[in-house]
């Protein structure tokens, strides 16, 4: 049987299931391998048309709180000498929905080109799902880097000096959401065994459980990800009537890049260990995000981290009484970090003036186990919020509102809806920085969330603050001009 028909009728299979579902036979892990024929590299099989969805965490992505992260291969763009495949990208993060292009690579399919707004998430793409890339991918002329075959004896080594061997270990039928499938699982053994499950033909790994490196207590999850859904031929936009949240930055003018740090240290009040910080910017606005690199240290010695921390970071006011906790933001009971040393990007919720963070530890132990307490305690930092310029309550005639709930529902046109939007500056209700206008865009078509918008505002779901900031996006983005 020729490489043609054999092709054929593994996507035959597909077509009749959704999901490649075949079996390999009863392959035997063997020692350098597994008995098993084939072999595999990061995108195989990759094509326009191909969905995916995934849930994910990554370490550095929110100290490994999972996202949902949706890809979807629209076909390919061309990147200066080379061509990559468009992907649009939806990612679910707790209260926040962002839309978005990548660029993968064809080699490898690796993001190389995307949004701002994706910024973090590609990253946290390229270190787990994408992770294999760095020894499987489909360049035939690499002997190194090429298509790995399932018989051989490694694949790689895992850090440059004194990794372990990332090897085939087993075979393995699984169920996910997606399917039920028989798998190859690569691994290493890293203090704890790694484990990384691929299937013949596909494009991207179905699932992984990975941990950290440490020499000391119990190493925290690396990446963790599972598929639970995937289609092929899919023609049109399957994101099509995904509404975004806007991200803030966006609205509000706030910085995206930080550089210059405030720094400190402070006992905890159990002064049981001691907490340096440091955060950026110097002076952040209302609205925006404050970088935190934090390090969780012993009292005692300075080079010594805490690991296995049961943490939270809460907002109190001037009595100490908890406003706000972090961790419950984002769904949980409390945030676990592995190291001692902690990059989180923490959203600023509370007005100008000054804001009373407190850095509470619950206490040290496993991730999944009730904390020990023993060195449980707190440190308060204070840090001034600047107001923003941008955040304003515009008190707008209900006319306006009218005519906002009229334009979503299509009884009037996008002139009539502009008209009174020109009122809104003309009047001083909406403030617009001279500098905020954007030069244009490539197409003048207004975002079919504005619409949105509008019908939520006239209905009462948003307030006015949240609706003037999609205008104000509209002149930042040049979309909507002014003179």
């Amino acid at each position: 049987m020729n490489r043609f028909i054999i092709v054929f009728l593994f996507l035959t299979i597909i077509s009749s299931f959704g999901f490649a579902n075949f079996s390999y036979g009863q392959g035997v892990a063997t020692t350098g391998g597994v008995d098993v024929d084939g072999s595999w590299y990061l995108g195989e099989g990759l094509k326009a048309g191909d969905y995916f969805e995934y849930s994910l965490c990554e370490l550095d992505l929110n100290d490994c709180s999972p996202i949902k992260l949706k890809l979807w291969i629209k076909g390919t763009i061309p990147y200066e000498t080379e061509t990559l495949w468009d992907t649009r990208v939806v990612i679910i993060d707790g209260k926040k929905i962002i839309k978005g292009s990548m660029g993968l690579g064809k080699i490898s399919p690796e993001p190389i080109t995307f949004d701002d707004d994706l910024f973090h998430y590609a990253i946290a793409f390229k270190s787990s799902l994408a992770w294999l890339g760095a020894f499987a991918t489909g360049n035939e002329g690499d002997r190194i880097h090429g298509p790995q075959d399932f018989r051989a004896v490694a694949w790689g080594k895992i850090g440059a000096i004194g990794g372990a061997q990332l090897t085939t270990v087993g075979v393995e039928t699984i169920t996910t959401p997606a399917g039920t499938v028989d798998t190859v699982v690569v691994g290493w053994y890293s203090g704890n065994f790694n484990k990384i499950w691929i299937v013949d033909e596909f494009p991207y790994p179905v699932k992984a459980l990975t941990y950290a490196w440490v020499t000391t207590g119990i190493a925290p999850i690396m990446h963790q990800y599972l598929l639970l859904d995937y289609k092929e031929n899919v023609m049109d936009d399957p994101f099509e009537d995904v509404v975004e949240t806007i991200p803030k930055q966006k609205l509000l003018g706030c910085p995206t890049i930080f550089h210059e740090y405030v720094s400190g240290r402070v006992s905890t009040n159990t002064n049981t260990m001691m907490i340096q910080y440091n955060y950026s910017p110097e002076f952040p606005m209302e609205g925006c995000d404050i970088d935190w690199k934090i390090n969780f240290k012993s009292q005692y010695n300075d080079v010594e981290f805490i690991d296995q921390l049961h943490y939270d970071i809460w907002v109190v006011d001037e009595n100490g009484t908890r406003l706000r906790s972090y961790a419950e933001d984002l769904g949980k009971d409390d945030l676990f970090n592995g190291f001692g040393q902690v990059h989180i990007l923490l959203p600023i919720e509370e007005k100008a003036g000054l804001v009373r963070y407190v850095i509470f530890v619950h206490g040290t132990g496993p991730e999944y186990q009730v904390p020990d307490p023993k060195k449980g305690g707190y440190a308060t930092i204070e840090i001034e919020i600047d107001k923003n310029p941008l955040i304003s309550s515009p008190k707008i005639p209900s006319w306006i509102k009218n005519n906002a709930g009229w334009w979503a529902d299509g009884s009037i046109d996008d002139n009539s809806f502009v008209q009174g939007i020109q009122f809104l500056i003309k009047e001083r209700i909406m403030q617009i920085p001279f500098t905020s206008q954007g030069s244009g865009s490539d197409t003048n078509e207004i975002p079919s969330w504005i619409k949105n918008n509008a019908g939520w505002w006239a209905d009462g779901s948003i307030d006015d603050n949240s609706f003037v900031q999609g205008i104000q996006f509209l002149i930042k983005e040049g979309i909507m001009s002014i003179s």
